[in-house]
């Protein structure tokens, strides 16, 4: 039953790229499920085969940071576009509120499980993240009690445990009637449970006391319950230039005096000037992309920030990079002519950095920052190239 599931998910290789939920339970599977399949006791009869088949991959599988960093990925995928949890679950990504039409329709539909949205929740509620624990958790509440009486065994959660996990998230969020109504439930299923025999005694008597002061935040909500700064805003005050500047934006061919861009020039769009950015269109081929992709992919990191004299991993930039020289593929030269060419800088060694191929997966991020250093101590110096004074970037995807 778990293979032809699993089967059905994922027949498709290229189908976890394209769709977040897809690629957050193919993690899920692999590094949870999968594993509880194998030491559950239905698992009995064939335990041994099991275990040493299993331990043969258990190396290569995702572990609990990657389970973790993907669920985290859904939930900033939620905050950025605004998105609804149960759309979500429903595996369709889709603004909450009124019905509108979907933002994102990935080629491979796929609903995410009761266990699916209890993890999610869990991630958010084990760092005291109420916000988004709440949400989670109340796809995983409903979920749980349409499937009541039937179990799988890769699940690790059931409609107790995200019960209980709600009602304390409620508690926290200053909502003590409906924790004391979700702990009641809970005792319905199980009633000997004698910490949540005391949880509602303790509602009860807060209840009675009257309303308890809790401190508040945004839109009058209690700090811990408030949705990360949306990047959203942000996006569109870069994106839409003043009224002032528009007659001065235009769309341009140019050579930029470079023989090199006489017989095709560049297709060059002005989007802003303070500070000045620039557009080119068709700057790379579906081709040259897909070489730079196939290079790159074997080499991939997880991307380091600088801090100091070191360079370390961070929360706040999610992603995997690799470094590319113009000697490995003469795509890559051509690119770096083509770059030189539209910018008029000298790209050789040791004036510009090498290409940097990144790749955000599931839901990645980097918050805005400076591109330049902004201490001599920085690496940046150590490379003999100088300070950083103009990036550019290139969708391939």
């Amino acid at each position: 039953r778990f293979y032809e599931k699993v089967q059905a998910l994922h027949q498709d290789p290229e189908a976890s790229v394209d769709n977040p939920l897809l690629a957050f339970s193919l993690i899920k599977r692999l590094h949870s499920d999968w594993p509880n399949v194998i030491y559950s006791n239905e698992a009995t009869e064939n335990t041994q085969a099991l275990h040493d088949g299993f331990k043969e991959v258990e190396q290569e599988l995702p572990g609990a940071e990657d389970l973790d960093g993907a669920a985290r990925a859904l939930m900033r995928l939620q905050d950025v576009y605004a998105l609804s949890v149960k759309g979500m679950a429903n595996g369709v990504f889709q603004r909450a509120g009124a019905a509108r039409p979907p933002l994102y329709s990935p080629s491979h539909h796929i609903s995410l499980s009761a266990d699916d949205c209890f993890h999610v929740g869990k991630v958010a509620y084990d760092t005291g993240d109420y916000y988004h624990s709440i949400a989670w958790l109340e796809e995983a509440v409903n979920l749980f009690r349409l499937s009541y009486g039937s179990w799988n065994p890769e699940d690790r959660s059931s409609l107790e445990d995200a019960l209980d996990h709600l009602a304390f998230s409620y508690f926290m969020a200053g909502n003590i009637s409906h924790a004391l109504s979700l702990s009641r439930e809970f005792l319905h299923y199980d009633p000997s449970n004698q910490r949540v025999v005391k949880n509602v005694a303790k509602y009860k008597k807060l209840l009675e006391m009257g309303p308890v002061g809790l401190a508040r935040g945004c839109h009058g909500a209690p700090p811990h319950l408030c949705p990360p700064l949306s990047y959203l805003p942000l996006v569109l005050s870069l994106s839409q230039p003043t009224p002032e500047h528009l007659p001065h934006l235009r769309c341009s061919y140019e050579t930029n005096g470079s023989p090199y861009l006489l017989l095709q020039p560049i297709k060059k769009e002005v989007v802003r000037f303070q500070p000045y950015v620039a557009l080119y269109h068709d700057f790379i081929s579906d081709a040259e992309a897909e070489t730079i992709k196939s290079l790159a992919g074997p080499w991939l990191q997880r991307s380091v920030v600088a801090s100091g004299e070191k360079q370390q991993k961070a929360e706040y930039r999610i992603s995997k990079s690799a470094w590319l020289k113009d000697t490995a593929d003469p795509v890559v030269r051509a690119l770096e002519q083509r770059i030189a060419a539209v910018t008029g800088l000298d790209l050789r060694p040791p004036y510009a950095e090498y290409l940097q191929v990144v790749n955000y997966g599931l839901g990645g991020h980097y918050e805005p920052h400076f591109d330049h250093a902004t201490s001599r101590k920085s690496p940046l110096y150590r490379m003999k190239s100088g300070n950083r004074i103009a990036t550019v970037m290139i969708y391939v995807s």
